[in-house]
Order: structure tokens, then sequence, then C-alpha cells
């Protein structure tokens, strides 16, 4: 019986990390200026992509609170971004 409950427990921890999975990731493009300021990043959003103007929207609105500015969202993605993405977006990704 505590072999089962054990085996239980794994299953259900290792369910756990896919839920995280199913976030749509935002990269997008902003600026701030005087004097120009250019940055890419990365946003998540919870639950599946929504639509592309959906998604600007929401990004707009989290990067206003640091003062940037949208210019475009380059990609929704249901898979987290590769390492290079990572390094591009540097200290912003999930910052917003």
């Amino acid at each position: 019986m505590k072999q089962m409950l054990a085996l239980a427990l794994v299953m259900i921890a290792l369910a756990l990390p896919s839920q995280a999975a199913a976030d749509c990731f935002v990269t997008y493009k902003a600026k701030k200026q005087p004097p120009l300021e250019l940055h890419f990043g990365v946003i998540s959003m919870s639950g599946s992509c929504p639509d592309r103007g959906t998604a600007a929207s929401e990004t707009a609105a989290r990067i206003a609170s640091g003062g940037w500015t949208l210019l475009n969202v380059v990609a929704l993605s249901s898979t987290p971004p590769s390492s290079a993405e990572r390094a591009n977006a540097g200290s912003f990704y999930l910052r917003y």
C-alpha cells in the first residue's frame, strides 16, 4: 500500500511541471525614450496562448509599468524559450 501511495505521489509530482508548460510565452520588442533605448523581452501568460492582439495588449500594459512602449510581438509559443532566446532577453526574461 505504501508503494502505491509513493508511486501516486511521484506521478503527481511529475505531472505538475507539465502544467507550467501550458503557459504562453510572448517574445516582444520594446522602446523607451529619450534617449532611445530598445530591448527584447519574454513574458509569460498563464493558460493557452491568446490571439496576437490580446497578447500585444497585455504585454503593452505590463511593460508600461517600467516606462516601456511595445513595438511589436515577435512570437507566441506554448513551449519555453530556448536558451538563446533567454540569453537575448537577458534581464527582460520574465521581468514583467
